[in-house]
Order: structure tokens, then C-alpha cells, then sequence
């Protein structure tokens, strides 16, 4: 698994505000509120970075697509099948 963070990095505290009927579902059900707020936090920051990547990227992406499309690839020539 590729983290989108460093999670050796020291933990800290952080105030915020949660849904009061969420909070004690979660507590009733004994859920780590620390570890799914990191994993939550982790998964939108992947989501993120990658939208971000792909903005950036847009272009380049889709001047090899037509390279693709109107020379095909390399490897297309050594096809057994």
C-alpha cells in the first residue's frame, strides 16, 4: 500500500467539531475516532492529490492518447496473438 503521507510522522491533537448523534454512536460501538479520522483524512487527501495530478497532467495525458491512437505503441509490433 503507497500511504499519501508520512505515517511514521508524531501524532497531533486537533480540535473539531463532530455531529453530537454521530459521536455517540461511534463511542457506543467502542470505534477508534483517531484511527478513522486518519484513514478518512488519508483517502481524501489521495482523492486530492490525484484529481490535482490529473489537472496538472491533463494535457500531456491527452497528447499521448492522440500519439496513441494515430501511431499506436511500440509494443504493438511484437504481438504473438
Amino acid at each position: 500500500m503507497i500511504h499519501a503521507y508520512n505515517y511514521l510522522a508524531p501524532k497531533k491533537p486537533a480540535n473539531l467539531s463532530v455531529n453530537s448523534d454521530l459521536l455517540a454512536k461511534a463511542k457506543r460501538l467502542k470505534l477508534n475516532l483517531s484511527a478513522t479520522l486518519e484513514n478518512a483524512l488519508a483517502d481524501e487527501v489521495r482523492k486530492a492529490e490525484r484529481t490535482q495530478w490529473l489537472q496538472k497532467n491533463q494535457n500531456a495525458i491527452e497528447a499521448s492518447n492522440r500519439l496513441a491512437e494515430e501511431k499506436g505503441f511500440f509494443a504493438d509490433s511484437y504481438k504473438t496473438i
